[in-house]
């Protein structure tokens, strides 16, 4: 029969892909913090990147509880997503992408000429008193 105890193990290969996805998406999420404006290093820190990318975002910091619930992280972590995006100006394609290729978008999205244009990519919450709505007139 077969042992099911806990001497499961991993293949090399498949660590060796987790490890260097897991460092692309570092890479990437240093990049992104820079262009918002926050330190490049907060990227590594486990815990502390994910309030900051929620600071980024514009969402309070109890949401990290809530990516924390098993279920109701299937709604905030693409939400969290799409609010990235929306903050560097992309659109829900580039959501897609942030949600099913993680690793590779956020680099795209750090290394690209994207513009962090505020939470939730609205200027009037990031305080930009020169932004002009299409149908404002010049006086």
């Amino acid at each position: 029969m077969y042992d099911y105890g806990s001497s499961y193990q991993t293949s090399p290969e498949l660590r060796i892909s987790y490890t260097i996805g897991g460092i692309i998406a570092i890479i990437g999420l240093w990049q992104i913090f820079k262009k918002a404006g926050k330190p490049g290093w907060m990227a590594i820190i486990p815990i502390y990147n994910i309030i900051v990318l929620l600071e980024i975002i514009g969402k309070p910091i109890w949401w990290f509880l809530l990516l924390l619930i098993p279920c109701v992280n299937f709604i905030f972590i693409p939400w969290v997503f799409n609010l990235l995006s929306k903050s560097f100006g992309k659109g829900v394609g580039f959501t897609l992408g942030l949600i099913f290729l993680c690793p590779i978008f956020t680099c795209i999205l750090g290394f690209s000429d994207s513009v962090y244009l505020g939470p939730g990519g609205s200027p009037v919450t990031f305080g930009a008193d020169d932004y002009q709505k299409p149908f404002d007139t010049i006086n």
